[in-house]
């Protein structure tokens, strides 16, 4: 579905992330301690940041793509930003149609977007707030508008940047549960970078572990527990604590 290779970018022409190779063909979870490079890997995925090698989806690269092709495929959620409009529940997720609109000869939503913007806010448990303005909202409810809108986009691959700070554990929980039917019904990936260990766990079974900007694991996660190379990379002992998660997760 989604190939690096050999891809490297940064900023101020110094690489944050260097050689990353990674094949997508189902949810992953990135994970890695603060500063290792996540988001900007995140950010070359959604294509906000130029970087060196290679990136196909679907077989396709994206040099050979243009900007609006690549962003019907792929969708980000990333944490709440702390800038936002003052429009209604249902006009901020319409925007997730704004690439499927603007390909029409006429430039309004038709009955098609509408639908899909009901059953995205539907999906979130929404859409009794379909015309409240979203400064209105906590922050929860906010979040899950964003999500609203990149399930309206209806993309083949959705990125989560960090995207459940703002919700209680309750929701945590439902939105990635959500996620992975999600992927599971449309042969779609999601893929996540999730402090969280048991959320991490949760979204998928494969694990890409990075540290100062490079790869150190990419595999499955009873591979990535049993190799203390956690302990390397986070500077403690937290396979333990890892292999206590999943097994709770198994019951």
């Amino acid at each position: 579905m989604l190939t690096l290779s050999n891809v490297s970018a940064g900023y101020g022409g110094v690489d944050v992330i260097r050689d990353i190779s990674i094949e997508v063909n189902g949810n992953v979870s990135i994970i890695g301690p603060n500063g290792c490079g996540k988001t900007t890997l995140l950010k070359v995925i959604a294509n906000i940041l130029p970087s060196k090698g290679k990136v196909e989806i679907m077989g396709k690269q994206f040099s050979e793509m243009k900007r609006r092709e690549i962003s019907l495929n792929i969708a980000m959620l990333s944490q709440q930003p702390s800038i936002y409009f003052a429009f209604s529940v249902f006009d901020t997720v319409m925007m997730g149609r704004y690439l499927h609109i603007r390909g029409r000869i006429s430039d309004s939503p038709i009955k098609e977007d509408k639908d899909v913007v009901i059953k995205a806010l539907e999906a979130v448990n929404l859409l009794s707030e379909r015309d409240k303005d979203i400064t209105k909202l906590s922050g929860g409810q906010l979040q899950r508008v964003f999500l609203a809108r990149a399930l309206a986009q209806e993309p083949k691959i959705i990125l989560l940047d960090e995207p459940t700070n703002h919700l209680d554990l309750k929701c945590q929980i439902e939105i990635i549960d959500y996620l992975k039917q999600w992927a599971k019904e449309g042969n779609r990936a999601v893929v996540g970078v999730l402090h969280d260990i048991n959320l991490a766990m949760n979204l998928s079974s494969h694990f890409v572990v990075m540290k100062d900007g490079i790869i150190k694991a990419d595999g499955d996660i009873d591979s990535i527990i049993t190799s203390g190379l956690l302990n390397e990379v986070y500077e403690m002992e937290v396979g333990e604590y890892m292999k206590e998660s999943l097994s709770k997760w198994s019951l």
